[in-house]
């Protein structure tokens, strides 16, 4: 997972086993003429082989740290690449996109078999209840030089993958261990537990971020998920039965918001189909009303222009409403002839003259 590092290179191992090769070779050939050439020939392969020890390759998802005599040099990014070999150089490859997984409170073993790590998971909340938190945090390789060189860590024995020297051993568990208590600590119980999971989550990963941060320890927390949340066992019965009392409150809200969403429209249309009808009807007044007044506004200009026939005209109307059903007729006294003025739908009567026509306008 984390790459191997190269072994270091003894080089009293390597001349002893030369001295001895030479020696082997020297006593099985007769006499010693051409023993320095052969030396010399010897000395160039072995120095052919070491510096071909030299050439590794790094793949797309790792990175390489270097380090000459010891002292870390720089980093090289992917391809096929050539260092001094030990023991002048040391190159260690390293996957650095890989997301990698911490288990905080419980251990996920061969098999799948998990146990449970009561001492880390277990921490009082602020309202000054005992809960046990299990946590997975990933993150990945941020700085490689920092990952490898600058912590001194002495790896968890728990965790195979976690090795001496490198941050992600105990020195990432405590931080998010210490992490995750202040967090909860802050907070009632009913945060881990039900309503604020997420700020929990949110809060422990800024703050697990900023401490390895100080640390220098070249580490990017990707996220933090709380696993199981349980209050003690002592209490546990009580907690469930809080629980299922608020998610019945829920499914009663919940259905009342249902009622309310299929009620309200309908309402809403009723009150939408009240309200054009009264408008409607207000329109309608206004426009009679409108009517009605540029009517009188028209009498009342004609009036203005011919003021004694209008009000004669006004008169006979008035008449022949409170008389319905009578003929009237108008008499011209300088012809003596009787002249029919309303009704007017009716036609034009015969003239008549004399009493006889006045009379018979008396009698109806």
């Amino acid at each position: 997972m984390y790459g191997e590092r190269r072994p270091e290179f003894d080089p009293d191992q390597v001349v002893q086993n030369l001295r001895q090769s030479w020696d082997g070779i020297r006593s099985r050939l007769p006499g010693g003429g051409g023993s320095r050439l052969l030396f010399m020939g010897l000395i160039v392969v072995a120095l052919a082989l070491w510096l071909g020890t030299g050439f590794y390759t790094v793949q797309p998802s790792e990175q390489a740290a270097l380090r000459l005599f010891g002292e870390f040099r720089g980093t090289e990014e992917q391809g096929l690449h050539w260092y001094p070999p030990a023991p002048i150089g040391t190159v260690d490859v390293v996957s650095v996109e890989e997301t990698r997984g911490m288990e905080l409170g419980f251990r996920t073993g061969a098999g799948g078999v998990i146990t449970d790590e009561v001492v880390e998971s277990k921490m009082i909340t602020g309202d000054l209840n005992i809960v046990t938190i299990d946590l997975v945090v990933q993150y990945r390789i941020r700085d490689l030089g920092a990952f490898l060189f600058n912590v001194a860590d002495p790896g968890d024995p728990a965790r195979a993958e976690a090795v001496e020297g490198r941050p992600d051993g105990r020195t990432l568990k405590d931080a998010a261990e210490a992490a995750l208590r202040q967090v909860v600590g802050q907070r009632s119980i009913d945060d881990p537990l039900r309503i604020g999971r997420e700020a929990v989550q949110t809060d422990t990963q800024d703050l697990l971020q900023q401490i390895v941060d100080d640390y220098n320890a070249g580490i990017e927390i990707l996220s933090v998920q709380l696993q199981e949340v349980q209050p003690p066992e002592d209490v546990r019965e009580a907690f469930d039965d809080v629980n299922r009392a608020r998610v019945d409150r829920e499914s009663r809200i919940n259905e009342s918001l249902a009622y309310e969403q299929d009620r309200l429209p309908v309402a809403r249309g009723e009150a939408r189909q009240i309200t054009e009808a009264a408008q409607a009807f207000k329109d309608a007044r206004i426009a009679r009303a409108q009517g009605e007044a540029a009517e009188f506004t028209a009498v009342f200009s004609e009036y203005a222009l011919s003021q004694e026939v209008t009000r004669t005209r006004l008169f006979l109307e008035a008449i022949e409403d409170i008389l319905p059903g009578v003929t009237l007729f108008i008499l011209d006294e300088s012809t003596d002839n009787v002249v029919p003025f309303l009704p007017l739908t009716e036609g034009v009567l015969p003239s008549t003259t004399g009493p006889a026509a006045v009379a018979s306008g008396d009698g109806g």
